[in-house]
């Protein structure tokens, strides 16, 4: 389920401008998930870089542009 919660929302991102923007002004990566969570999407930062086909060691965390986003 979570995974799925996890498509929808990078979906979400990606066609949903204002949404992006909205969730991408938070300033942490906590308080960022705690956003995706409050609209909705059931979902952990490691799943959403998943689905997103990033392969990282555990608690490493995503920073800057190529379209990844840093939760």
């Amino acid at each position: 389920m979570s995974r799925e919660q996890a498509k929808a929302f990078v979906e979400k991102m990606k066609t949903d401008e204002a949404f992006r923007e909205k969730i991408m002004a938070i300033e942490t990566p906590e308080e960022r998930l705690k956003a995706i969570r409050a609209a909705g999407f059931e979902c952990t930062g490691e799943e959403i870089n998943e689905v997103q086909g990033v392969s990282l060691p555990p608690g490493a965390v995503v920073g800057g542009g190529g379209g990844i986003w840093n939760w």
